[in-house]
């Protein structure tokens, strides 16, 4: 459903979860004082056409690098017949209702109804309007580049039109959205339309905001996770030029003074003795041997079976987004405003209302654009932190992590371990179970690990086995809880090591059968669409083309989010302590791409964290502290780590959309686990392969 909502310039709205258009011409609605008024930007997706002729969609997500606002521009463009130029994406405030959420591969499939019915409403009323100044029929108007053409050559920009259209109820022609065969815009590869502002350093970012008395805030923090302050003497750092203030905090003590130069000397200037956290005589050896003992046994094979067998260890991963956490926060006594970048901006609102003691409707949080994420934004920690810091210094100020304090206190992927079986009888799967465990930051009971049965039935494996016809399939899930942890969610959260480890075990059944990897999957694939990406993939890549010595290829495949993709991954191993991916292929299948140009770009990103948390990226624990603390020791893939080749085909489709941001990562951490292992003749399980 669509609604208009009473303004002066044609606004039109639709709720988020809008799947369908309406019935031709229908428009439900309630009056109020003769008003059509039947939702509030707080609920819905809304469309405003300005007099300036700028067509305004304030977005209920946030854009870290993913390309959501160009692919919703392109939306509207496409219905409303706009031009992208002519379109403004900002994102909006956090509401008090509806859905903000930004994860889970979901924005573009969740948008792609609602955006489009809005705008092809929007372009009804518009005709309508035109119609009706002009005394000519609706059905013989265009519509192109932001304006209505009549057949006698006349036009008008939306702008002018717009406040005539604010007051059509019921369009005099078709506001269903285009069928895609029409489409001209959506499906076509676009230039982000953010990307000057970017590259030019236009695009703001809350380190680029200037908040009235909002001054540089930085906080010094334990040497390990969960350590306490023992004692703090502050008075050299007080003395110091341009220091406004020091407050102690549940995470350290934090410093705010005139400059962050200013700011990171009276840190450094502290005199602080730390309690250890209770993580202080755990390391990295520890928490494998924890792990190791919280993974569930696996059940009785079935009796006559040959046993293809596995176990796998993954590090914990920092997101490390390029844009350091970043956030500006005025809390004053009755009310607070914050502005920072946030996946959960609902949640982030609620959790500083609550931490200051003010009620939600008086904390006002601001979205900002965030320059990557990978997840790490679905956590508030910066916000909530500076919203506390500025109550207690009575004052507005603007915190940063610096890169050692994400890295280091930051969210991180679970370590985790996995044991899988395949049961192999009569050349086939017959089998197939799937174990794993992994660090959680809840301890239930003295042992610290939990377990929970996955029935192949009734619940989900520790991953979609079912994604192959391997006969019954079982699994169970443990985890060791360390307090302290600070996990977050990483892109593609339990696919990423879950399908990495199917996927090598899948390459390893194909060698015990005598079977080629691809076709092997090929004939063991249950979805036409992943046999059909797999089959691009590999043609596109010259699956099995001769290689030199130390050289390998490896394929893995992916299903999840209503998509598909298969990567093809060339590696030179000839050192094999420092290999180097020199191809990656991938095909995808993820129903109309919005834009192809920013799916691309999306896989290309996934291959790099294939490559990186295969090869060489993972966190360590040293005595309860993480060892890394930059991009100098936290080694994710650069730009001599990346293929030398990469491609990226899309598979045509009119389906719906799927997501497609994290659908990668798994696919492409297999292929080049794969081809190590072809070309190194070892069989990898700990990732990654440096730890």
């Amino acid at each position: 459903m669509v609604y208009t909502l009473a303004a002066s310039t044609l606004t039109v709205a639709a709720p988020l979860a809008c799947d369908a258009p309406p019935a031709e011409g229908a428009e439900p609605a309630r009056r109020s004082s003769d008003v059509l008024v039947t939702g509030t930007d707080e609920e819905m997706l809304v469309l405003e056409v300005t007099a300036a002729n700028r067509i305004v969609v304030r977005l209920p997500r946030v854009e870290v690098g993913q390309g959501v606002t160009t692919a919703v521009a392109m939306m509207i463009a496409e219905e409303l017949d706009a031009r992208l130029a002519d379109i403004d994406i900002p994102l909006a405030d956090a509401r008090t209702q509806g859905n903000q959420y930004t994860g889970g591969s979901s924005s573009v499939r969740s948008l792609y109804g609602p955006a489009r019915q809005l705008a092809a409403t929007a372009r009804a009323k518009l005709v309508t309007a035109a119609a009706r100044l002009w005394h000519v029929p609706a059905r013989a108007l265009r519509t192109r580049d932001t304006k209505v053409y009549a057949p006698d050559g006349r036009s008008a920009t939306f702008g002018y039109l717009t406040g005539y259209a604010a007051a059509i109820r019921v369009p005099a022609v078709s506001a269903r959205p285009k069928p895609a065969s029409r489409h001209q815009v959506i499906g076509r590869p676009t230039t982000r339309i953010d990307a000057r502002d970017i590259v030019t350093g236009k695009a703001r970012y809350a380190g680029d905001l200037t908040v009235a008395g909002a001054r540089p805030t930085v906080v010094a923090r334990p040497p390990t996770l969960g350590g306490t302050v023992l004692s703090l003497d502050d008075r050299a750092a007080r003395a110091m030029p341009g220091v406004h203030a020091v407050v102690r905090v549940e995470g350290g003590v934090a410093v705010v003074a005139e400059t962050f130069h200013h700011a990171f000397q009276a840190r450094d200037a502290l005199k602080i003795t730390w309690a250890p956290g209770p993580l202080a005589a755990l390391s990295d050896a520890d928490i494998r041997r924890r792990l190791r003992a919280a993974v569930p046994r696996l059940g009785t094979p079935p009796r006559g079976s040959a046993q293809v067998e596995g176990e796998f260890e993954f590090a914990f991963v920092s997101h490390a987004p390029m844009e350091v956490l970043t956030a500006v926060a005025d809390v004053r006594p009755t009310r607070a405003e914050i502005w920072f970048s946030s996946q959960t901006p609902m949640d982030a609102r609620d959790s500083i209302a609550e931490a200051v003691g003010l009620p939600a409707a008086k904390v006002k949080v601001h979205v900002m654009r965030g320059g990557g994420s990978f997840g790490r934004r679905l956590d508030s920690d910066a916000a909530l932190e500076a919203a506390l810091i500025s109550k207690a210094a009575g004052r507005p100020v603007k915190l940063m992590w610096s890169r050692a304090d994400d890295i280091r206190h930051g969210r991180m992927r679970p370590a985790g371990r996995h044991r899988i079986r395949a049961s192999l009888a009569g050349g086939r799967v017959v089998a197939f179970a799937h174990s794993t465990a992994s660090v959680s930051t809840a301890y239930e009971g003295k042992g610290a690990v939990r377990r929970a049965s996955f029935a192949s039935a009734a619940g989900p494996l520790p991953s979609d086995s079912g994604l192959y016809n391997f006969g019954a399939l079982s699994g169970d899930y443990g985890s060791v809880g360390l307090a302290s942890i600070p996990l977050g969610a990483w892109r593609s959260v339990d696919s990423g090591t879950s399908r990495t480890a199917e996927e090598i075990v899948v390459d390893e059944i194909a060698v015990r059968l005598g079977k080629d990897p691809v076709a092997f999957r090929r004939t063991t694939l249950r979805s036409k669409a992943v046999r059909a990406v797999l089959a691009k993939a590999a043609a596109a890549g010259h699956w099995g083309r001769a290689l030199p010595a130390g050289h390998g290829q490896g394929v893995a495949v992916h299903e999840e989010y209503g998509s598909c993709v298969a990567c093809l991954a060339e590696i030179d191993a000839t050192d094999p302590k420092h290999p180097r991916v020199t191809r990656v292929v991938m095909a995808a299948d993820v129903g109309i791409a919005v834009n192809p140009r920013g799916l691309q770009a999306q896989l290309m990103g996934t291959a790099i964290d294939g490559i990186s948390t295969v090869l060489t990226a993972g966190l360590h624990i040293d005595r309860g502290a993480v060892r890394e603390g930059s991009y100098a020791d936290f080694h994710y893939a650069r730009q001599r780590d990346a293929p030398l080749r990469f491609e990226a085909h899309i598979m045509p489709s009119h389906g719906e959309p799927g997501g497609a941001g994290e659908l990668g990562v798994p696919a492409a951490a297999g292929a080049v686990a794969n081809a190590y292992a072809r070309a190194t003749g070892t069989r990898p399980r700990r990732f990654p392969l440096n730890s």
